[in-house]
């Protein structure tokens, strides 16, 4: 597969956060193109909507308004529509609970969101790199388990 870039969604209420993905996105060596979503309803509206692309990668905070993340992956993982997306939790505080509850329910990533630039960054980075590795390899997705 030739792929020119890689569509990602990102879903936080925070616009910093935003902005500082956005900005790690930029400096990765790969093309991204970024929706972003500030809650969960919104998120799975676009998402539900026929005439929408499916991303190869789904960020989202584990706390967001509207539509819960946990709410968002029962939806996202009952539609086979999103078998081929890669979700990717994040949270800068949950326990093992909720680290637990968060891959019951579908999730392929969770993120230990950093509190500074430079981790954030490295974080970012394996989990696109590793996703992109297995887009353009046609490796498949459904068993990419990661905790970064």
């Amino acid at each position: 597969m030739n792929k020119e870039y890689l569509n990602v969604i990102l879903t936080d209420s925070d616009e910093g956060i935003h902005i500082l993905f956005k900005n790690v996105f930029q400096d990765l060596k790969i093309n991204i193109k970024v929706r972003s979503f500030y809650d969960g309803k919104n998120l799975m509206n676009y998402l539900n909507d026929k005439e929408s692309s499916v991303p190869e990668i789904l960020f989202v905070n584990y706390d967001i308004p509207e539509k819960s993340s946990l709410e968002c992956l029962s939806e996202i993982k009952s539609n086979f529509k999103f078998d081929n997306m890669v979700t990717a939790i994040y949270s800068s505080r949950l326990s093992a609970d909720e680290e637990e509850d968060v891959f019951l329910k579908g999730a392929n990533v969770f993120m230990q969101q950093p509190d500074n630039y430079k981790d954030l960054k490295k974080s970012l980075t394996e989990i696109v790199i590793i996703n992109w590795q297995y887009h353009t390899s046609g490796l498949n997705k459904n068993n990419f388990i990661m905790k970064a």
